[in-house]
């Protein structure tokens, strides 16, 4: 379903340099620029020659420490990203759960992101339409329908996100720590949901996750990427007992 050759993500990350604040308060105060502002180009590569295979049905993990290259990584299979170097194939549909309710309007109400998170989604209004009242009661927000999203606390964006992400079964899910979002009763909801995805629909996965639990019980792989560079990839069990002794 996912292969992965040499893949490699490379970012510029400009800086700019002064001398001291003194400096810029004093040409504030001049008007004279005596001391330039130096901008200096740094290459930061988040992946490193990333390889792999993902097969129809699997439920892959990938952990790692913050600033990892995990989330780069699902953006790069989920086609937000294109490689700096190296091959992506992706062979069915996907639905990327990343940054949830990044695709909403504020000043939209919650009614009105719905039809349009779905047009983004690709289906079409008569579709939203026939799915509407699942969309709404899934998550918990009727009495929030005609209100703007602008209002809303994160989770409260979150679930609506997440109802409107999981309101088909796609043949591939990438999902960015999304169990997390909501009360407890949502987020059992939520892994409940995605459970059934998998077990009935067999949807591939590809799951980044901080919680070691979350990852023993649903994932079938595990992939350890530290510092851009895949440290292991193999038996769940197996790597999350390496990827926790190199963290003591």
């Amino acid at each position: 379903m996912i292969e992965l050759k040499n893949v490699s993500m490379k970012f510029n990350l400009e800086i700019e340099k002064n001398n001291s604040l003194k400096t810029i308060f004093i040409r504030l105060l001049s008007l004279k620029k005596k001391n330039k502002i130096k901008k200096v180009n740094n290459e930061f590569w988040a992946l490193k020659n990333i390889s792999l295979k993902i097969d129809k049905g699997d439920v892959i993990g990938i952990i790692g420490p913050n600033g990892a290259g995990k989330s780069t990584l699902l953006k790069l299979i989920a086609g937000v990203y294109k490689p700096t170097n190296g091959k992506i194939r992706v062979n069915g549909n996907v639905s990327p759960m990343i940054e949830l309710g990044a695709g909403f309007d504020g000043e939209l109400t919650a009614r009105e992101n719905i039809y349009l998170n779905g047009a983004i989604l690709g289906y079409s209004k008569e579709f939203i339409d026939e799915k509407f009242d699942e969309i709404v009661e899934f998550s918990e927000l009727k009495d929030f329908i005609n209100v703007p999203v602008k209002n809303f606390s994160s989770g409260m964006v979150a679930k609506l996100a997440f109802s409107v992400s999981t309101l088909v079964n796609p043949e591939i899910l990438i999902v960015d720590e999304i169990l997390s979002v909501g009360d407890i009763h949502f987020q059992k909801k939520s892994e409940d949901k995605m459970m059934s995805m998998i077990n009935n629909k067999g949807t591939t996965v590809v799951y980044v996750s901080h919680s070691m639990n979350s990852i023993k019980k649903i994932c079938s792989k595990v992939i350890w990427i530290d510092h851009g560079e895949m440290k292991a990839f193999g038996k769940t069990n197996e790597v999350c007992k390496k990827y926790v002794a190199s963290q003591q």
